[in-house]
């Protein structure tokens, strides 16, 4: 038998991605799944694309997790914290909703509001030290999609000094599985299909969880509503400061030589998202305008991959002391 595998919120798009992963993950054994409105559901039932998984989804409760070496939470903000505090200490956790992602309870009440839970160790393993910090802590809270897609972008070019921490702008299209399963009018086919919409706009919850990763100071950050399933195409601008700032994709090139899942492309060649469709890999360009002098980096990752199920597996392959890559797909799907 392998290492025993739970998922809380089995039911939702990040959910079904985990499941997908930990059906072909060669050291995962998957003893339980949970759902609210689906449990007593087959999972095939939920999820058509994953028929010949044979389990019921059950109730989310701790006793019917408690049993695994390791459970992800695939639950709604704000519902992982009382969820992770039943379960026993000796449970590994990786946390996909942003509970436990802030140090300050000041901006988790700002932006989410209710009483903060306190900060777990953050899941991006591309950060400095954090592999390290991942592999030796039982409970981590995995990162924000959009957050990770604008963290890899800028977070060394601001530890290099190359750019500015103060007026970063970004402006972030993502794929409308990104706004969860729940049935809403504004996510309908016939009201997303050849439309682009922004929302949260001046007030999106990732934007202190990008400031404390980053050390940015001040960020704009504007998410866009893009129509189609899954992907984020971030476009990150920050003021130049020193000699980095001339080459942006040497200091990124550099910073992730190591990172299997980070891909700084041929100069020249800018990310698009259909290239990290079913990927845990993040794809990265750079340049600095030729107007304005500011830096221009531009990241793609598949949301439900390295935005959610596929870094929550990176973090706990670190955490069971595998290797990250394991069972985690690095190349993409076509067309």
């Amino acid at each position: 038998m392998g290492i025993r595998v739970a998922v809380a919120g089995a039911s939702g798009y990040a959910g079904g991605e985990l499941l997908r992963l930990i059906a072909g993950h060669p050291e995962f054994d998957l003893v339980s799944a949970t759902a609210h409105s689906q449990a007593g559901a087959p999972v095939s039932a939920v999820h058509p694309h994953l028929v010949g998984l044979d389990l019921t989804l059950g109730p989310t409760e701790a006793a019917t997790l408690a049993d695994a070496d390791l459970v992800f939470l695939a639950l709604p903000h704000g519902q992982s914290a009382a969820l992770a505090a039943a379960l026993p200490e000796t449970v590994k956790v990786v946390d996909l909703g942003a509970d436990h992602r802030l140090r300050d309870g000041a901006a988790w009440h700002r932006y989410y509001g209710g009483s903060h839970a306190g900060a777990w160790t953050y899941g991006l393993p591309e950060l400095p030290g954090q592999r390290t910090a991942i592999a030796a802590a039982n409970r981590v809270a995995a990162t924000g999609c959009y957050a990770v897609s604008t963290i890899l972008a800028l977070a060394p070019l601001i530890a290099a000094g190359a750019v500015s921490t103060q007026d970063v702008v970004v402006v972030a299209a993502s794929g409308t599985s990104g706004a969860g399963r729940a049935a809403k009018v504004n996510l309908l086919g016939s009201e997303v299909m050849g439309d682009l919409t922004p929302y949260k706009v001046g007030a999106h919850q990732h934007v202190p969880e990008i400031k404390q990763a980053t050390g940015a100071t001040s960020l704009s950050f504007t998410p866009v509503l893009a129509p189609m399933p899954r992907g984020i195409l971030a476009t990150v601008t920050a003021l130049p400061l020193g000699a980095g700032a001339s080459d942006p994709r040497s200091v990124l090139a550099d910073a992730y030589a190591d990172s299997p899942f980070v891909h700084v492309l041929p100069e020249g060649i800018f990310p698009h998202t259909a290239a990290t469709y079913g990927s845990n890999s993040c794809h990265l360009q750079a340049t600095v305008d030729v107007d304005s002098g500011r830096v221009i980096v531009v990241s793609a990752i598949d949301n439900l991959g390295k935005g959610a199920a596929g870094q929550a597996v990176q973090c706990a392959n670190l955490m069971l002391g595998l290797p990250e890559t394991t069972g985690v797909p690095v190349h993409g799907v076509a067309p």
